[in-house]
């Protein structure tokens, strides 16, 4: 018996397996055609043709798959036809576009009362701007709309048949009453956007049906296997690393870094909006939130791209992998020397700048490469540690941090996060959360176990925990102070005119 998680990501999709014992069976991935990365858009068609080959791939063998999870990314919305079919591409929350209509939005309900509503500090990267600007500049496509899905209830309908969305995928609408659990008619309503074309919303880690029978022959899945919503990636993440109780918080670093902690409705949520944090239910009467920069591992990859290509280069001909060569040259006895204001794509928590821009301070004649490298993973560091400090002044505390993502495979980096935020790091060693939260949530919707902390006992397994250097935190803590004031260092320059 076998439990497979699909994660649909902006750039590409997975699907890993696993059998209900905890042993991993299978992944597979597919990356997305990427010419549309410049106009901050996805073909939904794309993706799912994408998701069924890694569907496919994954199950290769494996007779038994019982449950099938989804999770995703949130924001973009895809419109369908009548035929099911989406009329457009998708603007990703990257996309401009929704601007002039997110502040009409502002105008009518004010955004402390946008706030109260959705959880949600009111921006134009939210899904009901985007689809507000779809229906007013393209009122000829729209009219022929008769669906609109986020990607994770997407593929959940291509794969049963059924429409429904989960809570926390559905809080990333901006049209959606974090309070009441259902979808928000007075803002619908100043949207001219029926109700009707939004599925009906679920509890995370909801069964949907069965997948269809057509599509299970056509790819060779068992077809009596059960799809079910899980969640927004972000939570996924947290179910897939044990984090379920407050003063625990997944730490994530792929393109983006994103803390992810765990509270309880006792928090002062005004507190929260000044930060920019959102509100997303979650389990147990709970819910989590979103500390995050733009740029996280993105850092990592342009100082590989743009600054050491060639010795990137020269470490794949000899089998290395190229970010393992780079920390094998730094001295991480010390700080760097450097402070890198990490907003190369903008500020994300708690300033949400779009036109903030990245900084390098501190550089000398002397300063070499590798310091440079050293710098941006503690810039990133330092900005979490901000994040951090903001949540605790809204009362959230967070006492431990469970590294996942790509950047959960540097040592020298976990490291520096105990040391930076003076916080114990446990690494679970794997890239597989988001897949691994829904095979959890999964799990638990077919009963193959009775709850999610007997499932966490057979996945959650903790490789190693990086305690904090007292003294190296004292270093750090003297470059931290200054970095808080580079913000609006670079913020007063960048304004000159």
């Amino acid at each position: 018996m076998a439990i497979a998680g699909i994660d649909i990501g902006t750039t590409g999709c997975k699907c890993t397996v696993y059998d209900r014992f905890g042993n991993f069976l299978s992944e597979a991935y597919r990356e997305y055609d990427t010419s549309l990365k410049e106009e901050h858009s996805l073909d939904p068609e794309l993706v799912w043709q994408q998701t069924k080959i890694v569907l496919q791939e994954a199950a290769q063998g494996i007779e038994s798959i019982m449950a099938i999870g989804v999770t995703s990314f949130g924001e973009a919305a895809i419109l369908l036809d009548s035929n099911d079919d989406p009329l457009t591409f998708s603007l990703l929350y990257t996309n401009h576009k929704g601007h002039e209509q997110c502040e009409r939005l502002l105008e009518q309900f004010g955004k402390k009362q946008l706030a109260q509503i959705t959880g949600l500090n009111p921006s134009p990267m939210y899904s009901i701007s985007k689809i507000m600007f779809h229906k007013e500049n393209q009122p000829e496509l729209f009219e022929k709309c008769k669906k609109i899905c986020l990607f994770g209830d997407y593929i959940v309908y291509k794969l049963s048949g059924i429409r429904q969305m989960d809570y926390s995928l559905a809080s990333r609408t901006m049209a959606f009453d974090i309070n009441s659990l259902e979808w928000n008619e007075s803002i619908l309503q100043f949207a001219e956007i029926d109700r009707s074309l939004f599925p009906e919303t679920v509890p995370i880690g909801s069964k949907a049906g069965k997948i269809r029978t057509e599509l299970a022959q056509e790819i060779g899945v068992f077809d009596q296997a059960i799809i079910v919503s899980g969640c927004h990636d972000q939570v996924a993440a947290a179910i897939g690393t044990g984090v379920r109780k407050p003063g625990m918080a997944v730490d994530g670093t792929g393109t983006v870094e994103c803390i992810t902690p765990v509270f309880g409705a006792e928090i002062s949520r005004q507190s929260l909006y000044k930060g920019s944090y959102a509100i997303v239910p979650f389990v147990d009467r709970q819910y989590v939130t979103y500390a995050f920069s733009f740029t996280g591992g993105a850092l990592l990859k342009w100082y590989r791209d743009k600054l050491a290509p060639l010795e990137a280069d020269t470490a794949k001909e000899l089998g290395i992998n190229p970010y393992n060569f780079f920390n094998g040259q730094l001295d991480a006895s010390k700080p760097s020397g450097l402070l890198v204001l990490p907003h190369f794509s903008g500020a994300a928590t708690p300033y949400m700048d779009p036109e903030s821009r990245g900084a390098i301070f501190g550089m000398t004649t002397e300063t070499n490469r590798w310091e440079i490298y050293q710098a941006l993973m503690e810039g990133v560091t330092f900005e979490m540690a901000l994040n951090i400090e903001r949540l605790a002044e809204a009362g959230i505390h967070i006492q431990a941090l469970r590294a996942t993502g790509g950047g959960a495979n540097s040592d020298i980096w976990l490291q520096m996060k105990a040391d930076i935020l003076n916080k114990p790091v446990l690494s679970l060693g794997a890239d597989q959360s988001g897949t691994l939260g829904c095979i959890m949530l999964a799990g638990v919707a077919c009963e193959i176990y009775t709850s999610i902390e007997e499932a966490e006992q057979v996945f959650i397994k903790i490789k190693q925990t990086y305690y904090p250097d007292l003294e190296k935190h004292r270093q750090y803590a003297k470059w931290y102070r200054r970095y808080k004031k580079c913000y609006e260092a670079a913020k007063e320059v960048l304004a000159m005119e």
